[in-house]
């Protein structure tokens, strides 16, 4: 009887962890759909405002680079002083955003909700990412791909509410999506209410003793150059094809605005599946088997994009997105390995660099575009996974924990 009831209240303890996982990255798929509204609108608002390519870039620029500084800060601070409710001011900040998108009349004021909506961004992944983690019973690229896919699948629909909301209707029906924002605050409150009682139970277990990193501080700094390097060679090549590959599908092959977005639908569906078969992968076989394949792999995809046609284009931006994205859960966690003890502030600099790096390679190939053409400018791009070469210099597993009786992984 004892057994049973042990058995029953651990089932019941998985399903809870289970559940706030899931409503985690349930308000991720909020978070990035609402995050993703600003570049939903770019052929409408280059339209309407006259806007040129290096403008489209600096908005991307304003949103994400927000969340490159604020990421890291906002995550060193949760290590610090964890607020349970800051997810749910998050989507409120992000909320307030779209709500001035909605109403903006020109670039600086579409500047300024970018900017907004970048902060409750910012302040959104450290702690969701943080949230997955104690609620993933140690399954840890599980948990982290579970939630980072909430935001691929939100990226992803950003297209569809373009193609059959947004363009068709008009910058101001960004207002009716105000109902995810209010959606995302209840699931987050809810959220922190579990974090309240999660933190008044881990208050009366011993405190956790946090191992030091097992690497020497100039083996950590080539690490994090490295997975910069990885980050960068991944996120500019995916936030130009959110900026511009719809633009590319337009001025190559004739489409209208509605019909590229479908095609921009199912590159970012794409990056959602890889994101999530990712993490599941790297816990079985290893993180950094999953970056250099991610990395690596989907170098002969890029190559071959820019010179086939719409339908040769549309499967080799499926590959690459299902290929590209798989390393990123891997990436968060292994850089968490690496820093044992700072799980908010770690999360915060990859997730911060990630966007930022994103961002400014969006506004520079914005600004090459306006000189040599989109055409080009994808031509060009396509090079960039040959950094996943950079993968050499992470350290293997048996560095990490030379404890640990395993395989190098």
């Amino acid at each position: 009887m004892t057994t049973q009831t042990s058995s029953s209240a651990a089932t019941a303890g998985h399903q809870t962890a289970l559940t706030i996982i899931f409503a985690v990255s349930g308000a991720h798929l909020l978070n990035d759909l609402l995050q993703f509204l600003l570049p939903a609108l770019y052929p409408l608002l280059k339209e309407n405002y006259g806007l040129n390519y290096l403008q489209i870039g600096l908005l991307t620029l304003g949103q994400q680079i927000t969340a490159c500084f604020l990421q890291p800060i906002f995550g060193l601070r949760g290590d610090l002083k964890p607020n349970p409710y800051s997810l749910a001011i998050s989507l409120t900040i992000v909320t307030i955003g779209v709500l001035g998108l909605a109403f903006a009349n020109g670039f600086t004021w579409l500047f300024a909700a970018a900017v907004v909506m970048g902060t409750g961004s910012a302040l959104f992944h450290p702690e969701a990412s943080r949230v997955a983690r104690m609620a993933s019973g140690g399954k840890l690229g599980f948990a982290q791909s579970l939630f980072q896919v909430g935001g691929n699948l939100g990226t992803a629909f950003g297209p569809l509410a373009a193609a059959l909301i947004l363009i068709p209707m008009g910058q101001q029906t960004t207002a009716w999506f105000l109902i995810a924002g209010f959606a995302g605050i209840a699931l987050l409150t809810y959220v922190g209410r579990w974090f309240v009682e999660h933190q008044r139970q881990a208050a009366s277990r011993p405190a956790v003793v946090h191992k030091k990193p097992a690497l020497s501080r100039n083996r950590l700094i080539v690490a994090f150059v490295a997975i910069g390097a990885l980050l960068l060679s991944k996120f500019i090549y995916i936030e130009g094809l959110k900026s511009y590959y719809a633009f590319f599908l337009m001025e190559k092959f004739g489409l209208s605005a509605p019909e590229a977005q479908i095609y921009l639908f199912l590159f970012l569906g794409a990056v959602a599946a890889g994101t999530f078969i990712g993490g599941p992968i790297g816990d079985r076989y290893g993180r950094l088997s999953v970056i250099w394949v991610s990395i690596l792999g989907a170098l002969p995809f890029t190559l071959l994009l820019p010179y086939l046609d719409l339908f040769g284009t549309a499967a080799m931006s499926i590959m690459t997105g299902l290929i590209l994205s798989s390393a990123f859960s891997a990436m968060v966690v292994y850089a968490q390995e690496l820093v044992p003890g700072k799980v908010g502030m770690i999360a915060g600099f990859v997730f911060g660099f990630a966007f930022g790096i994103g961002a400014l390679g969006a506004a520079a190939m914005g600004a090459m575009a306006d000189w040599i053409g989109i055409i080009p400018v994808f031509q060009i791009c396509a090079f960039l996974p040959v950094l996943g070469i950079l993968t050499i210099f992470l350290p293997r597993t048996a560095e990490l924990h030379p404890e640990a009786k395993e395989k190098l992984a």
